[in-house]
């Protein structure tokens, strides 16, 4: 239920991603090619040959096969560059302005079968958010969404996603409930997107559920108070829950996005972060080390999910669900 950042080319005896893995027992881990706090490249990425030892030292240290992820969408947010020798690929939006979903399905190919030789099983991709603020800094700005329009981006996001299962790679549609039409950036601060938010944003995911499409769902921090009054996207059992497994009917695993993003940081403890986005439906809590470098919380974290079921702030049921769905889907891409 922990998915953890690391620093490291490599693995040596030393370094706490080791002690992660062996003794806190996380059940994975995500790579950056930049280090955004010492602002330097070749953090987890140098070439082709040293991810594949890098994943191959981790998964030797399991029993049951880590879930190595990466965000891997394609033009801006692209950690496998074509500086370190792999292929060049399109924004999403340059795929929703061409509008082929061919050609969609052929670059997610590339994308997914790339990630497949490395031994990475995991891409938080595609994204489905609506293009509804173009200037919003962290989406829309960054042409990460497909389309304005929810059939068109369901449309491209189910080739994205049949690409990478013919690879055997989990995709990872995000970021629920959508984050689309924000004016403000959630790894600096809340983002209240109220005012802004529409019920067709929405409809990419429900599409996507009733195709049998969604392998994972990411969440995302934005606060609504047309949802939740109270908490944000992550930490709200009435929309992780309420919505999207109910009235939505996923049934599979939840990711949040990253817990570090100062949306979340700056106005919740560890504890409460950990309480309220595990009662809310959060299978997996990311903690990518990014933009924070805090690896000693890893086995903290641990500390305080035991604590909270020790005094009963969070069942032993809600736990045996997130662990059944997590060893669900290793299964079913058959890790």
């Amino acid at each position: 239920m922990i998915l953890v950042g690391f620093r490291g080319l490599h693995i040596d005896d030393s370094d706490f991603i080791k002690k992660d893995i062996i003794e806190t027992g996380i059940g994975g881990v995500i790579l950056f090619d930049y280090d955004v706090l010492l602002q330097k490249t070749q953090r987890n990425i140098a070439s082709s040959q040293q991810v594949r030892s890098l994943v191959s030292e981790i998964q030797e240290l399991v029993t049951i096969p880590l879930f190595i992820s990466i965000d891997q969408e394609g033009g801006n947010v692209n950690r496998l560059k074509p500086e370190y020798g792999f292929p060049d690929s399109f924004t999403h939006q340059k795929l929703g302005d061409i509008d082929d979903t061919d050609l969609t399905f052929e670059q997610a190919d590339i994308i997914a079968s790339t990630l497949s030789s490395l031994g990475i099983n995991v891409n938080f991709a595609p994204v489905v958010d609506l293009n509804i603020n173009p200037e919003n800094p962290v989406i829309g700005g960054k042409k990460r969404c497909f389309s304005d329009d929810p059939l068109n981006v369901t449309n491209h996001a189910t080739a994205f996603i049949q690409a990478h299962r013919k690879n055997n790679i989990i995709s990872t549609i995000k970021h629920f409930p959508g984050h689309g039409s924000s004016e403000d950036d959630t790894h600096l601060g809340m983002a209240d997107v109220t005012k802004t938010w529409q019920d067709e944003e929405l409809i990419p995911y429900r599409n996507l559920i009733h195709r049998k499409l969604c392998d994972m769902v990411m969440t995302t921090h934005i606060f609504n108070a047309k949802l939740d009054p109270h908490y944000p996207a992550t930490l709200s059992h009435t929309i992780q829950t309420g919505i999207l497994r109910e009235k939505l009917g996923y049934k599979g695993v939840l990711i949040s996005d990253d817990l570090q993003m100062k949306a979340i940081s700056d106005y919740y403890s560890l504890e409460e972060t950990v309480r309220l986005a595990i009662n809310a439906g959060v299978d997996i809590l990311t903690f990518g080390n990014n933009t924070a470098f805090e690896p000693e919380k890893t086995a903290e974290i641990a500390d305080i999910i035991y604590q909270l079921v020790e005094s009963e702030q969070i069942s032993e049921s809600r736990i045996n669900e997130s662990y059944q769905r997590i060893i669900n889907l290793k299964r079913q891409f058959k890790l």
